[in-house]
C-alpha cells in the first residue's frame, strides 16, 4: 500500500488514569476542570484539518451541547447509526457511515481531504490498530476516576511513539505531542 494521503490525528483529554469518559460516557469530570484563560493548543490544531472523524459514543456527548461546537465537516463511523436520518439542525454538518476507518479514509481521500482529526476512544484505538494515525496530542488532566472508557485498547504489536513536545499548565494539565512511527 502507498503512502496515504489523509493523514489521521488525535487531540483528546485522559485522566490521569488513563480514561477518556467515565463508564456512561459522562465528561463532567473534564469540563470541570476547562479553565478559559488556558490555552491548550485546540484551535492551533483545527486549523489545518479538512475533517472530523468520530464515533457513535462522542457525536452523542457533543450533539447533547448546546451549540455545534464544529466548523468542519464531521463523519460519524457507526453501525449503529448508518443508515438514521441526520438531525435537521446538523444537516449539512454531520454524515453518518458504517465504513470502517480504512474505507473512511479512502472516501475522504476522494472527496479532496488530506488531515483529519479523529475523535473518540473506540475509534481512536481502531485509527491505531490500522495504523492510521500520524500524530496525538494528549492532555492528561490531573484527577483519578478510577473507572471509565480508556483512551487505549488492545494492539496486534507494539506502537512506538516518539515524543515531541510536552508543557505543563497552571491548572496542572499536561499535554503531550507524540508521533507515530
Amino acid at each position: 500500500m502507498g503512502e496515504r494521503m489523509v493523514t489521521g490525528h488525535v487531540f483528546i483529554a485522559v485522566s490521569l488514569d488513563g480514561y477518556i469518559a467515565r463508564a456512561d460516557g459522562d465528561i463532567a469530570w473534564l469540563l470541570a476542570r476547562d479553565d478559559p484563560s488556558e490555552d491548550h493548543g485546540y484551535n492551533e490544531f483545527i486549523a489545518d484539518k479538512d475533517v472530523i472523524v468520530m464515533g457513535r459514543g462522542s457525536y452523542e456527548q457533543v450533539a447533547k451541547f448546546e451549540a455545534w461546537p464544529y466548523n468542519r465537516p464531521v463523519l460519524v463511523l457507526s453501525q449503529q447509526l448508518a443508515g438514521t436520518p441526520v438531525p435537521e439542525s446538523l444537516a449539512g454538518k454531520v454524515r453518518f457511515s458504517a465504513l470502517s476507518p480504512v474505507e473512511a479514509m479512502k472516501e475522504l481521500e476522494r472527496q479532496g481531504a488530506r488531515r483529519a482529526y479523529i475523535d473518540g476512544g473506540q475509534l481512536v484505538q481502531s485509527f491505531l490498530r490500522e495504523g492510521l494515525i500520524a500524530d496525538m496530542v494528549i492532555t492528561t488532566v490531573p484527577v483519578l476516576i478510577g473507572a471509565g472508557r480508556p483512551l487505549f485498547g488492545a494492539l496486534p504489536e507494539d506502537r512506538d511513539l516518539t515524543l515531541l513536545s510536552s508543557r505543563s499548565f497552571p491548572s496542572g494539565l499536561v499535554q503531550s505531542s507524540y508521533r507515530l512511527q
